[in-house]
C-alpha cells in the first residue's frame, strides 16, 4: 500500500447542489484541500462527471461516494464506467454479492464498504429489527470487506480502533461525520472531532459542513491541516 500524504488525509465533502458550485468551492479551497469527495446530490443535479474529469485533470484525487447497493450484476456495470476515470475511492454498501461484484470490475480504484451510516445509531437499528450491537454488525461488515477484496471502510470514528485492531493495515479507514468539539452535530448521531478520529486510526477524514459553510472555507481547512500536521509528523 502507497503511503499517504499528509495533505491528502483531509478529504472536503463537496455537498452541493450544483457542479457550478463546487467548481467554486473547489477554488476557494485551492492550496487547502488536494483531495475531493463528489457525492449522491451532485450525481442528481448534472454536470457530475464533468466536475470529476476537471477535478482530476487539475491533479486533485476524487472519491465519488455514491454508495451503490443493486443486484451484483448492475453494480459490477455501473462500477466498469467508472473505471479509468481518474477516481481514487469508491464507496459501495457492505452488502457481500455488491461488494464481490465491485471488486472485480474496479481496476485502478479503491472499493470502500460502508459499514453503518454515521447518521445511525443502535435505536434506529433495534428500530430495522437488528438486534445485535451496533459495533458487532460494523466489525461484521468490515471482515465481509476484508474478505471479499475491498480496500477499506468507511467507518465513524467510534468504531475505528476496533477495525484497526482485527484488521491493522488490510483495511483503509475513511471517516465521515467529523465535528469540532462542543460543535452542533446536525443530522449525524456518530460524531467525532479531528484529533480523535485519528488517534483511533482513521486513515482519512472527510469533512463537510464544517468546511462548507464556514465563513472562510479555506482557512477552516487549513486549521484541519493544521491539526493533522501536528499529529503525522515529517
Amino acid at each position: 500500500m502507497s503511503p499517504i500524504l499528509r495533505r491528502e488525509r483531509l478529504i472536503a465533502a463537496l455537498d452541493v447542489p450544483s457542479a457550478a458550485e463546487a467548481r467554486l468551492l473547489v477554488e476557494k479551497l485551492d492550496g487547502s484541500v488536494a483531495f475531493y469527495k463528489i457525492g449522491l446530490e451532485l450525481s442528481t443535479s448534472g454536470g457530475y462527471f464533468e466536475l470529476l474529469d476537471w477535478l482530476v485533470k487539475r491533479g486533485n484525487r476524487v472519491f465519488c461516494d455514491l454508495k451503490l447497493h443493486d443486484i451484483p450484476e448492475t453494480v459490477r456495470r455501473a462500477v466498469a464506467n467508472l473505471r479509468g476515470r481518474g477516481v481514487t475511492f469508491l464507496t459501495v454498501h457492505a452488502d457481500r454479492g455488491v461488494i464481490g461484484a465491485a471488486v472485480k470490475e474496479k481496476g485502478e480504484m479503491k472499493i470502500l464498504a460502508v459499514t453503518v451510516l454515521t447518521s445511525t445509531s443502535q435505536s434506529d437499528l433495534a428500530e430495522q429489527g437488528y438486534a445485535g450491537s451496533l459495533e458487532d454488525l460494523v466489525l461484521a461488515r468490515a471482515g465481509a470487506a476484508a474478505e471479499l477484496g475491498c480496500d477499506g471502510v468507511i467507518t465513524s470514528g467510534l468504531e475505528v480502533s476496533g477495525i484497526k485492531a482485527k484488521f491493522g493495515k488490510r483495511l483503509l479507514a475513511v471517516t465521515p461525520g467529523i465535528r469540532p468539539a462542543g460543535g452542533d452535530v446536525g443530522d449525524q448521531k456518530r460524531v467525532v472531532d479531528v484529533a480523535q478520529a485519528f488517534r483511533n486510526g482513521a486513515d482519512y477524514i472527510v469533512v463537510g459542513r464544517p468546511i462548507r459553510d464556514a465563513k472562510d472555507p479555506a482557512a477552516a481547512a487549513e486549521a484541519i491541516q493544521s491539526t493533522i500536521a501536528g499529529i503525522f509528523k515529517p
